[in-house]
């Protein structure tokens, strides 16, 4: 049997599994759930979620993967003890991937189509309520969505046939200094917009008097919910990833610097 690939430097093992993770979750959901529930003290709860229960269940899927090298459809079939029924977790996991695949490849083709349509200068002059026309007219064009979208999983596949170190690993590096640079960017043009300050504190300084009026139940949900959301974890996606690390890396290091990872988002954020 072919020895399973392993990731070529710890680097790019933490940046594949970041850029698994950083996404709507972290750039596009995150701003919206800390305005939602009350900015500063809903982010502490998050992060003590992060921490206290997000980090442990990391670590326990890069453990499954590891010990299995198999992916998440295999993985608790070859791991569970004889007569046990932890391969039941392998089903639930392959219905989410499957389930996330459809819904990422095509926002996915939203956005390479508007990279295409700014190129093309399709967008210039045009306000947020025209943009917004115009998104709704593409949403109107199944042929259109769906051209982008077969584009997006071509794109993937061709990636993915080059294997971890040449494809994966290699690509992540550029796409994660590119998303890195695109956030901090616009974390600082945020700063110099009018009532930038107040901004900054409500994201920084908690208001638990605010949170109450929210809901405190609510507030730990959306935290709770945002926490295991940031790490992706919960549908087998960190079991895979596991599964191509090598047997000299601590899983426990390895999960707390992805962590430590995910939350520059957090924090660059303020402004978005």
């Amino acid at each position: 049997m072919k020895e399973r690939e392993t990731f070529g430097s710890r680097l790019g093992f933490i940046r594949v599994s970041a850029g698994c993770a950083i996404g709507l979750g972290n750039v596009w959901k995150f701003p919206y759930m800390a305005g939602k529930y009350g900015g500063a003290a809903f982010i502490l709860i998050y992060l003590i979620f992060l921490v206290l229960l997000g980090l442990p269940v990391l670590v326990c899927e890069f453990a499954v993967g590891r010990a299995s090298r198999k992916s998440t459809a295999r993985a608790f079939h070859d791991l569970e003890p004889e007569g046990a029924n932890f391969h039941n977790f392998s089903y639930m996991s392959m219905v989410s991937n499957y389930v996330l695949m459809m819904f990422y490849t095509m926002v996915a083709g939203w956005m390479l189509y508007y990279c295409y349509a700014m190129a093309a200068g399709k967008l210039d002059g045009k306000d947020s309520a025209q943009v917004a026309d115009y998104f709704t007219g593409l949403q109107d064009s199944a042929g259109t969505m769906t051209l982008w979208m077969i584009i997006v999983v071509v794109l993937s596949f061709g990636v993915c046939s080059l294997g971890v170190q040449r494809g994966l690993e290699k690509i992540t590096k550029v796409m994660m200094i590119c998303l890195l640079a695109l956030i901090v960017v616009l974390a600082v043009h945020s700063l110099t917009l009018d009532g930038a300050m107040e901004g900054v504190k409500f994201y920084l300084v908690p208001d638990f008097a605010a949170m109450a009026e929210i809901g405190v139940g609510n507030v730990i949900f959306g935290a709770l919910s945002q926490a295991f959301f940031t790490l992706s974890i919960g549908a087998g996606s960190m079991t895979i990833f596991g599964s191509y690390l090598g047997k000299d890396r601590s899983l426990l290091g390895e999960s707390l610097h992805i962590t430590y990872v995910l939350c520059l988002p957090v924090y660059c954020n303020c402004g978005l």
